[in-house]
């Protein structure tokens, strides 16, 4: 009896099994990887169970718009977050406060913000604060409109000249593709290299509002970019890049900040405190420095004098020592010639005295 044959075509069906289940995994892992959003890095993304790409803020149920700009808001929130689950320091907000913003279901900033001591005050659309700070019995009636924002800009040095028309164009063309904010909202752009000067007046919000616009543009330019990417702020005329370095923004809202006069006084107590002291220390440091170096000076110059002195002294002494060595020499000599003259005198002596003996001792002798 013939035993049964093994088909031999069996392998071939796990090809394209194999096949398909890599192609399942690529597109898996395509599609996670797909699934982030552009415009904000603050955000955690998955999909749902119709298989969207959801992105939410980071430690919020938030959902993000990643089409557009993310409110200012909801990016410091989400960023305070970070910071806090990274263990970092916290961000700090431009009036110098810190503290995690509380934003409306919009995005926008609450009227009202209060930090974790229960210090509270009123912000504008740009969450900067507009009156004097109070405890949580601060009434703040409604949210001012930022509707002027000035931005400052200095591009490092290059030996290419630009033309304003061209810069203007070259950061028109930028906010209107990276930032999504239409040109009519941007009133003027003056260039005097290096600095550049960008004018936005927006009366209502939108879409894109001129408070996000800034925030993203600060954080482009000091290298902390909200975007989720790695594109970088490039700014490109004829060809040429024009490198930001500095950036400085100005709010300006439809009505003028609150301050109470309390408040001024503390505040500009402070200024005072925090100019005077470090000029006080200046003054008394100049002083100390002129007195050590007139003291050194007037050391200097005694010295000066006291060597002067020695060397005086030194000089006259060798002076009287050289004339008296002369005077010496002189008395030498003059003792000298004395002794000469009465050896002379001496010799004439004898020779006056002894010669008639002379004579005598011959005569007697002959």
């Amino acid at each position: 009896m013939p035993l049964p044959t093994v088909p031999t075509h069996c392998t071939c069906t796990m090809e394209p099994l194999l096949g398909v289940t890599l192609g399942l995994i690529l597109m898996v892992t395509s599609s996670a990887r797909s699934c982030t959003c552009v415009t904000n890095k603050w955000t955690e993304c998955d999909h749902d169970a119709s298989g969207n790409c959801t992105c939410k803020l980071v430690g919020s149920d938030h959902t993000v718009d990643c089409s557009t700009l993310t409110p200012k808001c909801l990016l410091m929130k989400a960023e305070v977050t970070a910071m806090k689950l990274s263990y970092r320091p916290r961000v700090k907000l431009q009036d110098g406060g810190i503290y995690n913003p509380d934003c409306e279901d919009s995005g926008i900033f609450k009227a009202r913000q209060c930090d974790e001591a229960g210090t509270c005050w009123c912000v504008n659309t740009a969450g900067i604060r507009r009156t004097g700070k109070g405890d949580k019995e601060l009434k703040c009636d409604e949210l001012i409109r930022t509707n002027w924002v000035d931005i400052e800009l200095k591009h490092k040095e290059t030996s290419h000249y630009f033309e304003a028309l061209d810069v203007a164009e070259a950061l028109e063309h930028l906010f209107e593709n990276r930032y999504k904010l239409q040109r009519k909202y941007i009133t003027a752009v003056k260039y005097d290299s290096p600095f550049i000067q960008i004018h936005l007046k927006q009366n209502k919000r939108c879409a894109v509002d001129i408070v996000d616009v800034a925030y993203y543009l600060e954080k482009d330019v000091k290298g902390d970019s909200v975007f989720n990417s790695d594109s970088t702020l490039r700014v490109s005329i004829n060809g040429k890049d024009l490198a930001i370095e500095n950036i400085r923004i100005y709010y300006m809202d439809e009505k003028p900040p609150v301050f109470s006069m309390k408040q001024l006084l503390v505040d500009f107590s402070a200024v005072v405190a925090a100019v005077i002291l470090p000029a006080g220390f200046a003054i008394i440091l100049v002083i100390v420095l002129c007195q050590r170096r007139k003291y050194r000076k007037i050391k200097i110059e005694k010295m000066s004098e006291t060597e002067g002195q020695i060397l005086q002294s030194l000089s006259s002494e060798r002076k009287e020592s050289n004339c008296n060595f002369s005077n010496q020499k002189a008395e030498v000599v003059a003792e000298g010639d004395k002794i000469k003259k009465h050896k002379q005198t001496l010799c004439m002596w004898m020779d006056s005295e002894l010669s008639p003996i002379a004579q005598e001792l011959t005569k007697h002798s002959v």
